[in-house]
């Protein structure tokens, strides 16, 4: 219930989770130094063979933009109904989106994966044009995209709302097609892919065995 927030209670153990959205313009900022601030020289190419099995198909860039609505819809719905939930999402992006900053920054990488032109002229072909003049090609392993949807069904799979069986389904379909969708809309390497597994499992383990320990810590206060 945030209707008693006040700017003097922010520092109340029920409100300090809020403090947690302060990451996004943080790593919002270095993220964009990194794609435009010169922060980087030089890249290493991603490339492998199943890349050039899989065609451009513009009906992906659906489910690709769609991550952007699934990032948001879970951040919003958590903070405002499902705060364990909220925490649960906020400190897996930290971990996740920080250690593949880090990754960004020793190991700098690029990809040519991108059509030069495409063989239909319609909206989604245009849009792909257009977001391709917006995103740069660099700083594209680990997937962020992949990372991010994880975090999402991580959340909702331990939420009170969407652990639920079928909606665990749900979200894990969801999570599977927008990684998929990263690679027909030649935006990553089968590499990306690949590589945001362990960042994601390691994320995943880390906030799982803190939130242990602070169980055992709260039943052995009582």
């Amino acid at each position: 219930n945030y209707r008693s927030l006040r700017f003097s209670t922010l520092t109340e153990p029920r409100y300090r989770h809020i403090f947690l959205l302060l990451f996004w313009p943080i790593f919002g900022l270095i993220f964009d130094l990194m794609e435009t601030g010169g922060l980087q020289s030089s890249y290493h190419l991603v490339h492998c063979a199943l890349d050039d099995w899989i065609p451009f198909c513009e009906w992906f860039l659906i489910p690709y933009l769609f991550w952007f609505v699934y990032l948001v819809g879970m951040l919003v719905y958590t903070f405002f109904y499902d705060v364990p939930a909220f925490r649960r999402y906020m400190y897996f992006v930290i971990l996740s989106y920080t250690a593949t900053a880090v990754i960004y920054l020793i190991y700098p990488t690029a990809q040519e994966l991108r059509p030069q032109s495409f063989a239909h002229d319609n909206l989604l072909t245009r849009w792909m044009a257009a977001f391709y003049a917006y995103d740069t090609n660099t700083n594209v392993c680990p997937s962020l995209h992949v990372i991010g949807s994880v975090a999402v069904s991580f959340s909702a799979w331990n939420s009170r709302r969407f652990g639920r069986p079928g909606w665990r389904a749900g979200f894990g379909v969801v999570t599977a097609l927008i990684s998929i969708s990263t690679l027909f809309v030649k935006q990553h390497s089968a590499l990306d892919v690949l590589w945001a597994m362990p960042v994601c499992a390691a994320a995943i383990a880390v906030v799982l065995l803190a939130e242990r320990k602070e169980r055992k810590r709260l039943h052995g206060a009582e």
